[in-house]
């Protein structure tokens, strides 16, 4: 044997396609039979009907109005996580006066 059909041997092992069969080996699968889902012709709108185009936008604009409550709910939730940790720092620490208190002079 040469080098060069040494290297061509080794080239033809390292790029061996190997076929992977889904299930277990002598095992084939029915050809026929239901299919997996079901019709899906009662889903679809016949041509007939017009969009409504006022409810979808409506329903956008609730969507939109719920995503953002829902991230300015993690803002805030993730502001006053941050305080807590930071005064939990500085009091851990033996520091004093980690706390701002909030007082009014007009009491009478």
């Amino acid at each position: 044997m040469t080098s060069r059909d040494t290297s061509s041997s080794d080239a033809d092992r390292e790029h061996r396609v190997i076929r992977f069969r889904s299930g277990r080996p002598g095992r084939r699968l029915p050809a026929t039979g239901p299919a997996p889902v079901a019709d899906l012709a009662k889903y679809q709108r016949s041509r007939e009907e017009p969009d409504d185009y006022r409810h979808r936008m409506m329903v956008n604009a609730a969507a939109l109005l719920f995503v953002m409550v829902l991230i300015g709910a993690a803002l805030w939730l993730a502001e006053t996580m941050a305080d807590m940790r930071r005064n939990q720092d500085c009091v851990l620490s033996g520091r004093s006066g980690c706390t701002p208190v909030e007082f009014t002079r007009d009491r009478w």
